[in-house]
Parts: C-alpha cells; structure tokens; sequence
C-alpha cells in the first residue's frame, strides 16, 4: 500500500498529558464504592480461607497491572470490553491502515492490539496501554483515509496516556457491577418467588417484596457509584478528545479525521447536545466543534507554511 497520508517526522514516545490527569478524577471517584464491593466479595472468600481484607485488595489492585500488558488485552480486555479480534477480511483493511498511522510516528504496528466491536455506528475507542477498538460498521464504511484519521486519533490517546486512568477505572468498576447485577437478579427471583408461591398470604407476599425492594436499592447503591464516575468523566474527558485530535494533525491526518467526524454529522447522529444534561452525558464534544477546531489548526499549520514576504 503506498503511502497516502502526509508523513510527518515525530517521535512516536509518550508523553503525560494535562487530561492524562483530570482522566484520574472518575477513577478516585470508584474508589470507596470499589472498596465497599470488595468488601462483600472479601466476606464470601472469608467462608473458605483467612485472608487479610487489605491483602485482598491489594492483590485485586495489583492484578489490574496486567491490564496493560498485550498478551491480557488480547485475550481479556477485549472480551470485557465486548470486542472481537478482527476477522481476515476486516484485517486485510484494517492492518495496511494501522501501519501507515503507527509508521507516522516511528512505532511498529505490531506494538499494538486491534479489535473489532460489532457496532452499527461509527465509533473507536482506544482501552490499556496497547489496545484500539474499532466498530465493524467504520471498518466497512470509512475509506481508507478515514478510518486512518479515526485510527490516527485513538493511537493519540495511548501517546498522551489518557488510557491509563480509564484502564483502572474500568478495573474498580468490575466488582461494583458484579455486584450489582447479582443484586438485580436477585431482586428479579425475589419477584418471581414471592408472585408464585405467596400470592396468596398477604404477610408473606409483604415480606417478598421487602426483599425485593432492599435488593432493588442494594444493586442502585452499587450502580450509582459507577454511573457517578461516568458523569465525571464525561464532564473531564473530552479536553482528551480535543488533545487527541490536535496529535492527529501534527501527525499528519488533520484532514482524514475532520472527513470521518463530518461523515459522523451527515449520518445525523452527530446532533449538538442541546440540554445541560445532554451535555454532561455526553463523552465526546460535539462533532461539528471537532471539525472546527480541526479545521482551524490545518489553516494554523498551512499558513505557518507559507514563505514569508522579503
């Protein structure tokens, strides 16, 4: 595949980002509802051995390290995610793609995990130190230009290590929404029990659905956390987007990039969020607001190019 993008000479090391950091704040908000989950799963392994609750916290905090390693991206991260590894087809797009992007910067393809979220949307999100998550719908939709732009702008979230803090929070939230949908179902046999065998005592059915209902707010307690944390991050994270975006241009795929957000507000899916609820539920800032800013740093870089009169 020939080259199609403009190269750009760029060191392809990390670097710590402002947003890197604000990232930090959902995940400090998981912790005391973390600690409270662990808690109860420490309760349950204490019927069986004598373990230390902080030991067990440390161990569970420590095994989230491999979280970033690729081999577990590959073969856990993905499926916690809900992603796929791709298939022939969708490799034989995708990998040309990914190299021209990864060469940009000097860093080798293979340096990285590609997956597939079967999604009918246009979307990628980038999760660990390594992993880039791409919907199957951009895989067969996006020209090659575009899904490079897309892919140029999840590798800029690794560059600027805003995964890190998403990563661990995904690690906290994982035994909050165990929990949590234990409760649920629970609450759902609680339900079913009491409408089959005690509809016919009052006192009883009042008992089942006491139940029911202390195991409906116990699994809201636990879920309330974790969409607190969301809230947060939505409200911190899209400084991320903005940064991740300006790393795509100086890397070459300013154009590519703003051609797939405006395919985005095209497809209509892309409305500006009009509420302030809207727009504290929202992870992304607005397409058209991407496009932009995109737009105005490509002019920034044309005109900085321009000689200048003698």
């Amino acid at each position: 595949m020939s080259s199609a993008y403009p190269s750009r000479s760029r060191n392809g090391g990390r670097q710590l980002e402002s947003s890197a950091l604000t990232a930090l704040l959902p995940a400090l908000a998981l912790v005391p509802i973390s600690l409270v989950a662990l808690a109860v799963a420490w309760l349950g392994l204490r019927l069986v051995a004598d373990v230390d609750y902080w030991v067990f916290v440390a161990c569970y905090l420590a095994a989230g390290v491999f979280l970033f390693f690729r081999p577990v991206q590959r073969l856990l991260l993905t499926r916690l995610l809900g992603a796929r590894a791709p298939t022939r087809q969708e490799l034989a797009i995708l990998e040309p793609v990914w190299r021209e992007v990864t060469q940009s910067v000097h860093l080798p393809a293979a340096r990285f995990v590609l997956s597939v979220l079967d999604a009918d949307e246009l979307n990628a999100f980038a999760s660990g130190g390594h992993l880039v998550v791409v919907t199957s719908y951009a895989v067969e939709v996006l020209p090659d230009g575009e899904l490079a732009g897309v892919l140029a702008h999840e590798l800029s979230h690794h560059l600027g290590l805003h995964t890190i803090a998403l990563t661990v929070g995904l690690w906290l939230s994982l035994p909050v929404l165990i929990l949590a949908r234990i409760g649920f179902f629970l609450q759902s046999v609680a339900r079913a029990a009491t409408d089959s065998f005690a509809s016919g005592s009052p006192g009883l059915t009042f008992v089942g659905r006491v139940v029911s209902g202390i195991l409906t707010v116990i699994a809201w307690a636990f879920l309330s956390g974790v969409l607190l944390s969301n809230g947060i991050g939505n409200m911190v994270g899209q400084s991320a987007e903005f940064q991740a975006d300006r790393r795509a241009v100086q890397m070459g795929f300013g154009p590519h990039l703003s051609a797939a957000l405006r395919r985005f507000v095209a497809s209509g899916l892309a409305e500006r969020e009009v509420s302030w609820r809207e727009r504290l539920s929202a992870s992304h800032p607005a397409a058209r607001t991407r496009v932009a800013r995109i737009e105005a740093q490509l002019r920034r870089q044309r005109s900085a190019k321009r000689p200048k009169p003698a």
